[in-house]
């Protein structure tokens, strides 16, 4: 059903979701090409950050382009195995955020907290190994999830409210028995966001202590721009991600609610991404510089 309204307001709602689309995509793909061209970033923290907003790309493209092309042609019709891809598809990227960004934790712990066994502990082998971890077993654990839905009955009602083929609405639609699928959904949204989170909030409380016994000021301030940003991101998507799988199915909140929240982690974060990082880390400041004077220098010679 999309964001049901007159013709005007959709070719706002058009204009407005475009415009964050293409900021979107272009700020994740120039932070995934200066982690690939700068030595400078070829770190840890960064490769995972590259790995974040690769993610983000893919995120928002499952998306954007079918609600673009609703808004614009006023076509919401989608196939039964379009809206189970793009379920799943979708799925999997959000649990792969939700890891990414626990690893990406567990990271600035050991950055801080055990400093002089960093790069012991977080070699690349690790790296690698962490985030084909989370890669894996977000689409893994995604496509058993959305199996078991596309096993369910669904010869009755056909409008979802919402703006794309999201699982919780697809469950109110089945005719069959939901109870097992809605079992394994909690569980599985609640593994996948709350025990990371609280892995985060773990590693944060650590950090926040190993700051506090920092002597200087410059050095505490230091050691938490290193985090804000990442704070910042994981505030904004965990947020409304526990609220949306955890919190609002259990209850009798209105499907306007749902947008609202879903339209948080999957518009706002992918978009908050590269902003936050570009602005508030400085090495990833200087570096999308030096990214441009090199592209703006080898424009000129050509």
């Amino acid at each position: 059903m999309g964001f049901p309204s007159t013709e005007t307001v959709q070719m706002v709602l058009f204009g407005v979701f475009l415009a964050i689309y293409l900021v979107t995509i272009i700020g994740n793909f120039l932070i995934v090409i200066t982690v690939l061209t700068d030595r400078s970033l070829h770190t840890p923290m960064y490769f995972f950050l590259g790995n974040l907003s690769f993610l983000e790309i893919w995120y928002t493209t499952n998306l954007f382009p079918r609600l673009l092309f609703a808004l614009l042609t006023k076509d919401n019709m989608v196939s039964f195995t379009g809206c189970m891809v793009q379920c799943n598809v979708f799925g999997a990227l959000a649990v792969a955020e939700c890891l990414l960004l626990t690893v990406m934790s567990y990271d600035r712990y050991l950055a801080i907290c055990k400093p002089l066994h960093y790069m012991t502990l977080m070699n690349e082998q690790v790296c690698m190994q962490l985030a084909a971890v989370s890669w894996a077993s977000s689409f893994i654990g995604t496509s058993v999830v959305v199996c078991f839905l596309s096993n369910l009955n669904f010869s009755g009602p056909n409008e979802i409210d919402h703006f794309f083929c999201d699982i919780t609405s697809l469950i109110k639609l089945a005719c069959s028995d939901t109870y097992l699928v809605d079992k394994i959904m909690f569980f599985f949204s609640l593994s996948v966001s709350l025990f990371p989170f609280f892995l985060i909030l773990g590693s944060y409380v650590s950090i926040f202590r190993a700051i506090l016994r920092i002597p200087s000021n410059m050095g505490r301030q230091k050691a938490f721009s290193t985090c804000s940003s990442h704070l910042i991101i994981v505030s904004t998507f965990y947020g409304t991600l526990i609220a949306m799988y955890v919190v609002v199915p259990t209850s009798d909140h209105p499907p306007v609610l749902n947008k609202i929240l879903s339209l948080l982690y999957t518009v706002v974060t992918p978009m908050l991404n590269p902003i936050v990082y570009s602005l508030k880390n400085r090495e990833v400041h200087e570096a999308l510089k030096k990214l441009f004077s090199t592209t703006l220098a080898f424009t000129r010679k050509m």
